[in-house]
């Protein structure tokens, strides 16, 4: 049997939850044996090139307002907060995976990062990938020769040769791992949700942090059938009956996690259940897969990488095609939107989010614009209950 079928779901959700601070461990013993580190901040990033030379992949966007105050030594105040946490905990030296990167690489989403970029590069060598402000086929063919720019300066950098076979293994992996995670996901279909948002984001969340990649499909697919055998199974207590008149929410926006996941907290202590994330954590992540078949490997994750909708995009048609369709299968009944303070892009793009939602899909909107502190806690519970109330 599955050992993760053994385990109660709590546990294995708090395993998930915890995933981030036990590979520190994990990354130590790595390096001690030369494997490389490559540190990314963006799901644009085409991860297979890195995984194909053997390199271990890790996101060093920082979700916490530890450092904040030392990074503000250096960035205006009035800065995107994660943009903020992150160099800081690069200057401080408090983020393991930071420490571990040989190299780091960016793309040129925001204008904070662009330059929190080249603050980045008194630390360590930094690289920056240009990726296009729009996705019709003149943006595809520079983000094509980026691709292939990015695979030739990991070869000069680590003094590698990564071959297209090597990158097409990376693909299938990587397919795999996103097919898992979205059968994973899609249980939230079901009416009632037959596990809390939160659990859910864990599981998202915790897995990109996970190094032994070829095992992540068959864990997430045993937790998958584990939700699904205990949804109905019979008693009073069961998820189908414990869930049921939750209002069902769908979280967009900017990237959330750390201090951010407060919202999601907020919500389901109100009532509410998060049945799906539209944001960078979730959906937006891993909803398209690789075309496996396409000749042209590089073609194929150009493609890929540069269909992800963001608000850094203009037009944004891609988010807006998701988001419809996402709460069209998931039966959502309001969408939250979580703006950082300072996103620009998500802020402006807000407008355009609330006017669809309400009016293209008829269903409530709710803006909220907040940091990774704790102080607006009891504001944030102030408006959700209310907004929770009309529903």
């Amino acid at each position: 049997m599955n050992r993760e079928l053994i385990k109660e779901l709590p546990e294995i959700f708090e395993e998930f939850n915890d995933q981030r601070k036990k590979s520190f461990v994990t990354a130590m013993e790595m390096k001690q044996k030369g494997v490389p580190f490559v540190g990314v901040f963006c799901t644009y990033l085409p991860q297979e090139i890195p995984m194909a030379m053997g390199a271990a992949v890790v996101g060093l966007c920082s979700t916490s307002g530890e450092t904040i105050p030392e990074a503000e030594k250096d960035l205006p105040r009035n800065l995107c907060p994660l943009v903020k946490s992150s160099y800081g905990f690069a200057k401080t030296d408090k983020c393991p995976y930071f420490y571990f990167s040989d190299l780091i690489v960016g793309e040129t989403t925001c204008d904070g990062k662009k330059k929190m970029y080249e603050m980045l590069g008194e630390f360590k060598p930094v690289y920056v990938m240009e990726l296009p402000n729009s996705q019709g086929p003149d943006a595809f063919e520079l983000w094509k020769k980026e691709v292939i720019k990015f695979k030739e300066k990991l070869e000069s950098h680590f003094g590698v040769t990564i071959s297209e076979e090597k990158v097409r293994e990376a693909v299938h992996l990587n397919n795999e791992v996103r097919s898992a995670l979205k059968e994973f996901y899609e249980v939230m279909k079901l009416n009632p949700a037959p596990i809390m948002g939160g659990d859910m984001y864990k599981v998202l969340y915790g897995s990109t942090f996970r190094f032994e990649k070829a095992r992540i499909p068959g864990d997430v697919r045993a937790l998958t059938q584990k939700i699904l055998s205990e949804y109905d199974d019979g008693t009073e207590d069961c998820p189908k009956k414990k869930f049921a008149g939750r209002p069902r929410i769908m979280i967009t926006g900017c990237p959330i996690g750390g201090a951010s996941e407060k919202v999601i907290k907020v919500l389901e202590d109100n009532g509410a259940q998060v049945v799906v994330y539209e944001n960078c954590s979730g959906a937006k992540s891993v909803d398209e897969l690789v075309d496996e078949s396409n000749p042209d490997v590089y073609d194929a994750l150009a493609r890929r990488y540069l269909n992800i909708g963001c608000s850094c995009m203009t037009p944004d048609d891609n988010r807006f095609k998701l988001m419809g369709r996402l709460i069209d299968e998931y039966q959502v009944d309001a969408v939250v939107e979580v703006i950082l303070q300072a996103c620009h892009t998500y802020n402006v793009e807000s407008f355009f989010v609330k006017r669809f939602v309400t009016e293209e899909k008829g269903v409530p909107y709710l803006g909220l614009e907040t940091d990774y502190s704790t102080s607006d806690v009891g504001q944030l519970s102030t408006r959700i209950s209310a907004f929770l109330e009309m529903l």
